[in-house]
């Protein structure tokens, strides 16, 4: 599938990645056996299945948070980019083109350090000059504003605390974006706030997203091609479009469905 991107003629996509074989394993316990998938410049890929199935171990494994017992990892440059050498995985540039947001915005952010500091830090590790710029223009997109930079997480609301983590994602200006249940620890109508702020931020960055989630409802409100997991292993690709018309094959999928309650593609609803 093409991605879509409305900003494509103006805003120039981000890399792509390929994951080919990759295995993680933890004392003898295999959490990812042999997983391959290719997600193209600018387009937003979704990983689905139910606690367990290794989805999230992925994510760990692509941005170095879990050991890749076997397996390579490759960045896609997009087309007409003036950069065709990638950064390698491991590297700092590669740190600083892939980027995660993690599920607990309570758990993800320093609870004795400020706003400001928490997006000034990795500013520093990169060293990356203007800083007090750059705080202000990610807290912007993020829809909070300056008034916010010098509070500390616990003066903040789950939604602002997960805003908060978004922000610190996007100051390095990355390509691509992991997202590992952003939404999950939030409320309802919080939630849907945040997937429209990523959304809009995807299109108008040109962002490629690759995300976790448990809930179809939600991984597909954002992402144009899924892909299945159950231990560890890949069940099925599925397109969204194949998805909202219950064309699967698997049988743990359509379990999948049948467990995400009042499951609805946006635009499906009367």
């Amino acid at each position: 599938m093409t991605p879509q991107n409305d900003a494509s003629a103006a805003t120039p996509l981000g890399a792509g990645l390929a994951l080919t074989n990759l295995r993680v394993v933890y004392d003898r316990f295999v959490a990812v056996a042999d997983t391959s998938f290719r997600v193209e410049p600018g387009e937003s890929f979704g990983l689905v299945g139910e606690s367990g199935s290794g989805k999230s171990t992925v994510l760990r494994a692509i941005c170095g948070l879990a050991p890749m017992a076997a397996g390579q990892l490759t960045l896609i440059p997009a087309p007409g980019a003036a950069q065709t050498t990638m950064p390698q995985p491991g590297s700092k540039a590669f740190r600083r083109t892939v980027q995660m947001v993690f599920q607990d915005p309570y758990g993800s952010l320093h609870p004795r350090q400020t706003v400001d500091r928490i997006l000034a830090e990795p500013l520093a590790i990169h060293q990356i000059e203007d800083a007090e710029a750059r705080i202000e223009r990610a807290l912007d997109e993020v829809g909070l504003g300056k008034g916010f930079r010098f509070r500390y997480p616990h003066q903040l609301s789950g939604g602002q605390r997960q805003r908060i983590a978004i922000a610190r994602a996007l100051i390095l200006e990355p390509q691509i974006l992991l997202l590992d249940e952003p939404t999950s620890a939030l409320d309802a109508s919080v939630q849907a706030e945040v997937l429209n702020l990523l959304e809009d931020l995807r299109r108008r960055r040109g962002l490629t997203f690759i995300m976790v989630s448990h809930d179809l409802a939600v991984v597909t409100h954002l992402c144009e091609r899924l892909m299945v997991m159950q231990r560890g292993q890949t069940v099925e690709m599925v397109a969204d479009d194949d998805l909202a018309a219950n064309r699967v094959k698997a049988p743990y999928t359509q379990k999948l469905m049948e467990a995400s309650s009042g499951f609805r593609r946006t635009g499906d609803a009367a």
